[in-house]
């Protein structure tokens, strides 16, 4: 398995089991019943929440690493791994520099993950009624409904993460004061639009991508339930 493949195979193990621990622990004593949709979009802004704390560190190193191999490309020299990056990262803006775009990454996984769970239960309960107690939904009401639910997350998400990679895209000197300054500054040199662009191939690899995520899980829990 590559490392980009490794990479999203782990965030999505530790996604989903953060979202199970966050929903039993919200409600112990209904393991049995469906959760609530309150419960589903509380347990799943819980694990968005989780899963910021150790993805922006990350996603800043690839962001920093994309740069510069678009620099290399223009330049022809030679290119750090991510360790070096981390490494220069640390030397030149100290701890606090490894976590540039923390805010702005828990203020978009968070809630984008509360309505990822959310829509994808709400959905696949709409095309199957009674599925999410009794189970039974075909392949194609999961790979739907979790394909609705990438895109949901997407649409709601999508201007912050623009944000978010312009804020952690940076080096010294600061071009962006914040969140705030850095959305002023990009609406008001590029319009709105900037907001959005992208969003269609991102809205297609996302459909594609998480109805196969929800379908593998949905799957591996029949497996486990039946084993």
């Amino acid at each position: 398995m590559s490392a980009p493949l490794a990479s999203i195979a782990f965030q999505n193990a530790m996604v989903f089991q953060a979202y199970a621990i966050f929903s039993n622990a919200c409600d112990p004593n209904k393991k049995n019943e469906p959760p609530s949709y309150n419960r589903v979009a509380l347990s799943g802004f819980g694990a968005g929440a989780l899963q910021s704390f150790l993805l922006s560190p990350v996603e800043l190193i690839k962001i920093r690493l994309q740069l510069q191999a678009t620099d290399r490309r223009r330049r022809l020299g030679n290119s750090d791994g991510p360790l070096s990056i981390a490494k220069q990262i640390l030397q030149t803006e100290g701890p606090r520099g490894i976590y540039r775009g923390f805010s702005i990454t828990i203020l978009r996984d968070a809630p984008a993950h509360g309505i990822y769970f959310w829509s994808y239960e709400y959905a696949r309960e709409r095309m199957h009624p009674g599925c999410r107690k009794r189970g039974g939904e075909s392949l194609g009401t999961m790979l739907v409904a979790g394909g609705l639910a990438g895109v949901a997350s997407w649409v709601l998400c999508y201007p912050l993460d623009v944000v978010k990679s312009r804020i952690q895209a940076q080096s010294e000197p600061r071009r962006y004061n914040g969140i705030v300054d850095c959305l002023k500054k990009s609406v008001g040199e590029e319009g709105y639009s900037v907001l959005w662009r992208g969003l269609g191939a991102a809205v297609a690899r996302a459909f594609v991508v998480n109805g196969a995520i929800f379908t593998v899980y949905e799957l591996a829990l029949r497996v486990n339930l039946v084993g």
